[in-house]
């Protein structure tokens, strides 16, 4: 233990955050994923898949998040597998595995949705999509001849995401469409979503202030980082589903993709969105939210090679505009980088916690109404300087003993001011060394 964790032990948090599983892996994950592979290789199947899924079990303050059910019945394995809306029921025998989630009830579905489904198993590798006499399934059959936990774990994430993916795409588009099998999911309290509506319209209101602010020529790349840094905010501080979470990400996706249009028509459109935001309702607002069980991460895993690339890259623009004397972008430019990253990348999970406790020094107001320590006074421009350091050292050591090169870094942050601050704590996240001696 160091000095530090006398002042502060690691914080737990009680909301998600972001698109992760926001859960810890099991401490012995590695050793049970190896005890599969060598069941496998041994032919004994059973024990094999009850280890892997072991290894998929997910911790949130040392609990089980129960993210995965299972139980062994007349020499077959059934199992549970959740993952935000969907929920995937699996039995196992020595043969074979066949897993499916329920999508709607084939009665409820119409024409555009049938047409949909057919379109989507063209563009599956593993599952598809299939009918019973009641219910629309997405499915996964696989035999267990050359079975490896490496060739299971890929088929098994296909299945659970997408199949959370196309229930939060039926609820949107299909409103009058009935998804199936969705008791697991918990609405969310009336104050944490009063909170959440009252602070996107608080954001929105300050990114509209600054972009009258800016400069009247040239201003098209400021605003953009302010317009996306806005839908990354709300995306990862409010975790929106359905209608908002799927527009928010075809916006964004747009913005990065058309190279047909110029950066001001791009702009338009991200301003057109946020102003359709500003007049939802709270009613219609809070539809849009539930709390549930994640297993799978939704994107693959980055390098840190790539994420020191960004970093630099990033990091080089925040100094363009700085000698170009556009210094009321600055701020939002060093809280950009950190939203782009959880928003883009699958990070390992120092860097994804360490960009968290970031967030949280750039956000004190939110997380301060959410009932977080706060880490930085923004009114007197003061940093909790012993709570960050021992934030950082609680992260970092877990890992050491398999990093040995990865060190706290507390005492070389820069506490001067808030962007100084955030320049020295991406610098120290670039020298983050994840080599295994």
């Amino acid at each position: 233990m160091g000095w530090l964790d006398f002042f502060e032990t690691k914080t737990e948090l009680k909301h998600a955050f972001g698109r992760g599983t926001n859960a810890n892996l099991a401490e012995d994950e590695e050793e049970l994923f190896n005890k599969s592979y060598e069941a496998f290789e041994s032919k004994d199947t059973i024990a094999a898949y009850d280890y892997f899924l072991q290894s998929l079990q997910n911790y949130s303050a040392g609990h089980a998040n129960e993210n995965i059910i299972i139980h062994k019945k007349d020499e077959k394995l059934h199992f549970e597998i959740y993952q935000g809306s969907a929920k995937i029921r699996g039995t196992i025998t020595k043969e074979n595995l066949h897993a499916e989630a329920i999508l709607v009830k084939k009665s409820s579905a119409n024409v555009a949705l049938k047409r949909l489904i057919l379109e989507r198993n063209y563009q599956f590798t593993y599952c598809y999509y299939f009918s019973d006499e009641e219910h629309i399934k997405l499915k996964l059959s696989m035999d267990n001849i050359t079975m490896s936990p490496q060739k299971l774990f890929f088929p098994l994430r296909e299945l659970a995401l997408n199949a959370d993916f196309d229930k939060e795409y039926v609820k949107s588009e299909f409103p009058d469409v009935t998804l199936e099998d969705v008791t697991h999911i918990r609405p969310l309290d009336e104050e944490e979503l009063s909170l959440k509506y009252h602070f996107m319209h608080e954001w929105m209101d300050e990114v509209t202030t600054k972009i009258s602010s800016l400069p009247s020529n040239d201003n098209a790349g400021m605003q953009s980082f302010l317009l996306l840094y806005l839908l990354f905010k709300i995306d990862y501080l409010l975790v929106p589903k359905f209608s908002i979470f799927k527009k928010s990400t075809k916006k964004i996706q747009d913005y990065f993709s058309d190279e047909n249009l110029t950066v001001e028509a791009k702009n338009d459109e991200l301003r057109e969105y946020i102003a359709e935001l500003q007049e939802m309702s709270f009613d219609e607002f809070k539809t849009n939210f539930y709390n549930a069980k994640y297993t799978f991460n939704p994107t693959d895993k980055a390098s840190h090679e790539e994420i020191d690339i960004f970093i630099t890259e990033s990091l080089a623009k925040v100094r363009w505009y700085k000698s170009n004397r556009y210094n009321q972008i600055i701020p939002t430019m060093y809280k950009y980088i950190a939203m782009y990253l959880l928003y883009n990348y699958g990070l390992h999970p120092v860097t994804r916690e360490l960009l968290h406790t970031l967030v949280e020094v750039q956000n004190p107001a939110f997380f301060k109404a959410l009932g977080y320590a706060t880490l930085y006074d923004a009114q007197n421009a003061t940093f909790a300087k012993r709570a960050i350091a021992s934030r950082v050292e609680s992260i970092i050591t877990p890992y050491q003993s398999r990093f040995k090169m990865l060190k706290p870094f507390g005492d070389k942050l820069n506490f001067t001011s808030l962007n100084e601050f955030n320049n020295s704590f991406y610098l120290q996240l670039k020298n983050l060394d994840y080599e295994e001696i």
